[in-house]
């Protein structure tokens, strides 16, 4: 069986693990893959204190933006969004609503949201009514708003 190296990974890698983690890999691996494209370095002494000063920076930045985004999503948690369709037999809409109509009747409301920043419930909203949705803000919160849906006059 082929040697193994440790490298501690400068950036999150697919199937191998996340920022700061130590990763035991092929030496070909790590030479030609990792550690010219910076996602890297070699495991030793001095590498893995800087990868740690690093995590806690990053730890604590990540905290400061996730107290400053909790505090911003209060003004979301009152939040109502109203958006009128045309509606055919048993109160059926002609089509579905789309996180692009939430994003806009969201900023006639005030608040600038990213439509990817949406998330629908599991089903497609077809049907007249009263939905909860969420919008990730980031760091990790997500708020939840109230959308009702109703017929258009």
């Amino acid at each position: 069986m082929a040697r193994k190296i440790q490298v501690v990974l400068k950036s999150d890698v697919e199937n191998l693990g996340t920022q700061g983690d130590v990763a035991e890999v092929r030496p070909g691996y790590a030479r030609n893959y990792l550690i010219p494209r910076g996602l890297a370095v070699m495991a030793s002494r001095g590498n893995l204190r800087r990868v740690e000063h690093e995590k806690k920076l990053a730890l604590a930045r990540l905290a400061k933006i996730r107290a400053e985004v909790e505090k911003n999503a209060e003004a979301y948690k009152s939040l109502v969004v109203h958006i009128a369709k045309q509606v055919g037999e048993e109160g059926k809409l002609y089509g579905s609503v789309t996180t692009a109509e939430i994003a806009e009747a969201i900023k006639r409301k005030g608040h600038d949201v990213d439509k990817r920043k949406i998330v629908m419930p599991e089903e497609m909203i077809k049907e007249i009514g009263t939905y909860e949705i969420h919008i990730k803000l980031g760091a990790g919160v997500t708020v939840p708003i109230k959308l009702e849906v109703k017929t258009a006059s």
